[in-house]
């Protein structure tokens, strides 16, 4: 499958600068490229707070620090922010005149990015953690890797950070080189474990509880991953009695409105909701490497509730790259994509 928008080729051929008055697009420029600073610092300093244990920027404004209070380190964590914030600005002044178009696709290959390393994480992941499961259910793990690395891989905190931990630093280097989703071939993956499953159990007479938790680890990821790129290709259920009437102008302006008041409101909701503190649902998991109560499933419960994360990132990310779109639309500016919906013109 293509990146998402096929977007360096557009980007490049968008590249030119825009017509007219350009005081809005850069109000709405400045906007979406802060909403990025602030999304990436706030990602950035939850992993500082809750896994580093600095104190995090709450004691600065009245709340509780995490462990002790640092008013140094927690003016550190609050200039994560402001850098973040700064450089975005500067760089959204830089593309002044700029096409919001451009923005857009330059977006949209960010989140192509981090869509791609997150599915060769859950690709590697899967396999291997499945692999390790299934020599320890057959006793076979002690032979290969001998009996004190067979413990240690029984234990979610040695597992997470010294097998899960690498294969995901792995993917995000292949995502560098690669230019490919990779959704059909995970919904082929899901297809195939649960192919295995049936034939397991109604032929073989053979089931373990790591092959049910490998078709869920897939199908959460290929859910969760997939929305930001179906959101590019107006693939979503959209109640369009109205809708699907309205001139490119006006859809825009629909479009923008949701992108803010719906789109982004709900990814930052889940961000906040599920990493506010260190028992928040996204962080507690993920902090104390949780597992599934059988013993010989995967290890990788902790990373589904992760995914929730990344949903609302790579979410949030899209939703700017279509504010900027919905924008361009009401503005005229060429360019715009033709989806397989017709929802875009």
């Amino acid at each position: 499958m293509s990146s998402i928008g096929g977007v360096s080729e557009q980007a490049s051929a968008m590249s030119g600068t825009a017509t007219g008055s350009d005081t809005g697009a850069l109000v709405v420029r400045l906007f979406g490229w802060i909403m990025l600073a602030a999304t990436a610092a706030f990602v950035l300093n939850n992993y500082l707070t809750y896994w580093l244990d600095l104190p995090g920027v709450a004691p600065l404004f009245g709340g509780a620090a995490n462990g002790s209070d640092n008013p140094a380190m927690s003016a550190v964590q609050l200039g994560v922010y402001a850098l973040l914030i700064a450089l975005a600005a500067g760089y959204a002044l830089r593309q002044r005149g700029k096409l919001l178009r451009a923005d857009s696709r330059r977006i949209s290959a960010i989140n192509d990015f981090v869509i791609r390393a997150a599915f060769f994480a859950v690709l590697s992941v899967g396999f291997v953690d499945a692999a390790i499961s299934f020599l320890r259910v057959e006793g076979l793990l002690d032979g290969l890797v001998g009996s004190e690395l067979a413990t240690e891989l029984g234990r979610s905190r040695f597992r997470g950070p010294y097998v899960h931990m690498p294969l995901i630093g792995l993917s995000i280097v292949l995502a560098a080189f690669t230019r490919t989703l990779g959704f059909i071939w995970l919904a082929l993956l899901v297809v195939a474990a649960e192919l295995l499953i049936v034939l397991g159990r109604f032929i073989f007479s053979y089931e373990q509880a790591f092959m049910a938790d490998l078709v869920r680890f897939w199908y959460a990821a290929l859910f969760l991953f997939a929305s930001a790129y179906t959101l590019w290709e107006e693939g979503h259920v959209r109640v369009d009695v109205f809708y699907a009437a309205f001139s490119t102008r006006t859809k825009g302006y629909v479009n923008s409105v949701g992108a803010v008041l719906l789109g982004m409101s709900l990814c930052w909701t889940i961000l906040i909701i599920g990493m506010g503190s260190k028992q928040a649902i996204i962080n507690a998991p993920m902090l104390a490497y949780e597992t599934t109560q059988a013993g010989f499933g995967l290890y990788v419960k902790y990373l589904m509730a992760g995914f929730l994360g990344v949903f609302a990132v790579s979410m949030l990310i899209q939703f700017v790259a279509y504010l900027f779109d919905a924008v361009a639309d009401i503005r005229g500016e060429p360019g715009a994509r033709n989806t397989s919906s017709g929802a875009a013109h």
